[in-house]
């Protein structure tokens, strides 16, 4: 009787070292495609067993889809991890070969968004946006929705009850969680301030929200500043942050709700030593870890952008798949909370 092949046989068929093909015919992520095809081929020619999704001779057999994701801020770091996170998930997925179109807006515009959208729904079978709110970005996902196009939200809620779908962080929570660690650091009467991007970004308004509820119900010995608006940009919240500091010389606290964080970081290390404001930001980037190192930040409280990648793309396959499905019950993930010692 002939000799069964080993995951050995295999590896060597294929050219491949006996832990990749173990990835592969396990249907792990983060492996590439061309991998998938080899250990395929190999396993056809040795007559090894493998799973049904993997039968196929080609990731090129299998059903092709094609997802669309508009993002902003091209430039930023934030922005680019969740760009590459995007790739990873649809490469993980084994059962459908996805191809994923990512989109950058050139501005927070809601026309620009608008555009982008429209431009990304043409060539794709469904779409995510992290866009701002707006009756044009709600317009053009319901003309999206109509025409059999899936639009879904990610990181803001613009499409709310339009949409196919939110994904992203309870953002009252969120600003919850910040002012929670404000009060545990400020035990007495101080004054702190508080910055978002502007008021179409409804998830920033619902952290202020969240921020400023907290204080009043469980830290009233805190006053909270009248909010201010750095329309996320880096140098509009340095100058902003500066102007504070020089205002308010006791300011003993800064919540930034939105982007821009990296102005704030700038100015409170320019005008104050070490551990002296607590200031807390969204997302851990290279700007924010160090200043957490450095004790310039209190708190970073970041999106699980891995998992959100996960279940957004999960979910927008499955849109397509079964099209008369409701639209999904909002993917409230948990924040990662990043501190001085978690750095």
């Amino acid at each position: 009787m002939a000799r069964k092949p080993t995951i050995t046989d295999l590896a060597r068929e294929c050219g491949l070292g006996p832990a990749t093909v173990d990835r592969v015919l396990h249907e792990r992520p983060n492996v590439s495609d061309r991998a998938r095809e080899l250990v395929a081929q190999a396993a056809a020619r040795l007559g090894y067993p493998v799973p049904a999704t993997l039968s196929l001779h080609s990731r090129a057999d299998l059903p092709k889809l094609t997802l669309g994701f508009v993002l902003h801020k091209q430039g930023q770091s934030f922005y680019q991890d969740f760009a590459r996170e995007i790739e990873k998930a649809c490469q993980a997925r084994s059962d459908v070969s996805i191809t994923p179109h990512i989109r950058f807006s050139p501005s927070q515009s809601p026309e620009d968004f608008v555009r982008e959208m429209t431009a990304a729904a043409e060539q794709c079978d469904a779409i995510a946006a992290t866009a701002v709110n707006h009756t044009s970005t709600a317009r053009v996902t319901e003309d999206l929705m109509k025409q059999g196009v899936p639009v879904f939200s990610a990181l803001n809620d613009f499409a709310r009850s339009a949409g196919a779908g939110y994904f992203g962080m309870d953002n009252m929570k969120v600003g919850r969680i910040a002012a929670s660690v404000m009060a545990m650091r400020h035990q007495r009467d101080c004054t702190v301030g508080v910055m978002i991007g502007g008021t179409r970004w409804h998830g920033q308004a619902m952290r202020e929200t969240g921020f400023r509820t907290y204080l009043r119900e469980y830290a009233p010995q805190i006053q909270v500043l009248d909010t201010l608006v750095n329309l996320e940009t880096r140098q509009l919240t340095y100058e902003a942050t500066l102007d504070l500091l020089n205002r308010v010389p006791d300011l003993a606290g800064m919540y930034v709700a939105g982007g821009g964080m990296e102005g704030a970081i700038a100015a409170v290390r320019e005008a104050r030593p070490p551990n002296k404001i607590a200031l807390i930001v969204n997302e851990l980037t290279p700007e924010s870890r160090s200043a957490l190192a450095d004790r310039y930040l209190t708190l970073v409280v970041a999106t699980p952008l891995e998992k959100l990648c996960q279940r957004l793309i999960d979910s927008m396959v499955q849109r397509i798949q079964e099209p008369e499905q409701k639209p999904s019950i909002p993917a409230m993930l948990e924040p990662l909370l990043y501190l001085p010692e978690s750095i």
